[in-house]
């Protein structure tokens, strides 16, 4: 029987064997450039050091103007220490993550790119993330996706190759291995810093910090959650989760966001798998007049965050305001978070397995509705309950 602990094979077969180390890497050819990898990341290195992490998230454009993102990511510079890239969020055809990612960096944000298993069979997934890191890509977050009929070509047909769990396994094998899932070798092979989604709250609840723990054994260093409005009930998971060990293996980010509108916050209580609004919460945004709602959804995430850093094993907050990118920096200068983070009093290195700077073995460190908060169309939104 697999535990929790174990990691899983693509095949879902169960444990896999003991990830070997790596040899030393082979010095370059002479006459030839060596080539790029990723550096250790801004981002990496802040949830190392105990910094109270923050990101955010970025939709990027219907359309082929790479300095749409340039402007997305402005705003958000000095307040957070990377930005979600999104990758055709909701199933509806965007600029590719890895391009904006590219923006991203050429902005000067570091991205966390993110891959679905939606769109693309193994060999097309595979190929990606070798491409994200031959470009200096830093961070990959690994999601299964929304299916097409969400989206904007409901008629287009789904891969589903992999699910997230399997993907999460062969992005690990390609880094700590050197292999590609068919075995072949991999000169030189990438470097990550890995990635994946978690919703706290989706049915069987009870399960859910076990799923989170098939996502480390595969190789989740670090995750996101869906949107916490009800922090009893996270915290409630956020103890299962230390129950078992999890957060000394993986760093947590709660995702949060702010709900603008009424009818975003009807949407979140009647369409979103997993995500619970309290009484109270929907009772303030309906007390106020309509054009004060966004500001009372401003002031109630910036509640929640200050409520979630009390909250044992969280390494930060996730803010997802997709379209409301310039609201980001009001809601954290009101939870009190200045400038990229919180610094805390220590550094809290994790025992993870994955690749460590150029080797392997114990090192430190290391959707389908995600709710439409700014209130567009529901299919705005990133990721949903059943996706991740």
């Amino acid at each position: 029987m697999t535990r929790p602990g174990d990691a899983i094979r693509p095949d879902g077969a169960g444990a896999a064997p003991p990830v070997p180390r790596q040899p030393a890497p082979r010095p370059p050819v002479p006459g030839q450039p060596a080539p790029r990898q990723p550096a250790p990341g801004r981002f990496r290195a802040a949830l190392e050091s105990g910094t109270f992490t923050l990101t955010a998230e970025i939709g990027p454009p219907r359309g082929a103007d790479p300095a749409a993102i340039a402007r997305k990511v402005e705003p958000l510079r000095d307040w957070v220490t990377a930005v979600n890239i999104t990758d055709n969020q909701g199933a509806s055809v965007r600029l590719s993550s890895w391009a904006g990612s590219l923006a991203a960096m050429a902005a000067g944000v570091e991205p966390i790119m993110q891959l679905t298993c939606r769109d693309r069979n193994r060999i097309a997934l595979q190929s990606d993330l070798l491409g994200a890191a031959a470009m200096g890509i830093p961070n990959i977050l690994v999601m299964t996706g929304d299916h097409p009929k969400f989206g904007d070509h409901a008629d287009a047909k789904p891969v589903f190759d992999l699910d997230s769990v399997q993907l999460l396994w062969a992005a690990r094998t390609m880094r700590d291995e050197g292999k590609l899932l068919s075995g072949r070798r991999l000169s030189p092979p990438p470097r990550w810093f890995l990635g994946s989604v978690e919703n706290p709250s989706a049915p069987p609840v009870d399960f859910r910090a076990a799923r989170l723990g098939k996502k480390i054994a595969a190789g989740a260093q670090f995750v996101q959650t869906q949107y916490v409005f009800d922090v009893v009930a996270f915290a409630r998971w956020m103890a299962q989760v230390r129950d078992l060990g999890l957060h000394e293996r993986c760093y947590i980010l709660a995702g949060v966001g702010p709900i603008i509108s009424l009818r975003a916050l009807a949407h979140l209580e009647q369409g979103v798998p997993g995500v619970q609004v309290p009484a109270e919460v929907a009772r303030r945004l309906r007390g106020v007049p309509e054009d004060r709602t966004a500001e009372e959804g401003m002031a109630i995430c910036a509640e929640t965050i200050t409520a979630l850093r009390q909250i044992p094993g969280v390494a930060g907050v996730h803010v997802m305001a997709v379209a409301n990118e310039h609201r980001i920096p009001a809601i954290l200068q009101r939870a009190g978070i200045g400038g990229a983070g919180l610094p805390a009093t220590a550094g809290r290195r994790l025992a993870v397995k994955g690749d460590s700077e150029g080797g392997t073995g114990r090192r430190a460190g290391g959707r389908d509705t995600r709710g439409n908060l700014e209130g567009s169309s529901p299919r705005g939104s990133t990721w949903t309950g059943h996706a991740g």
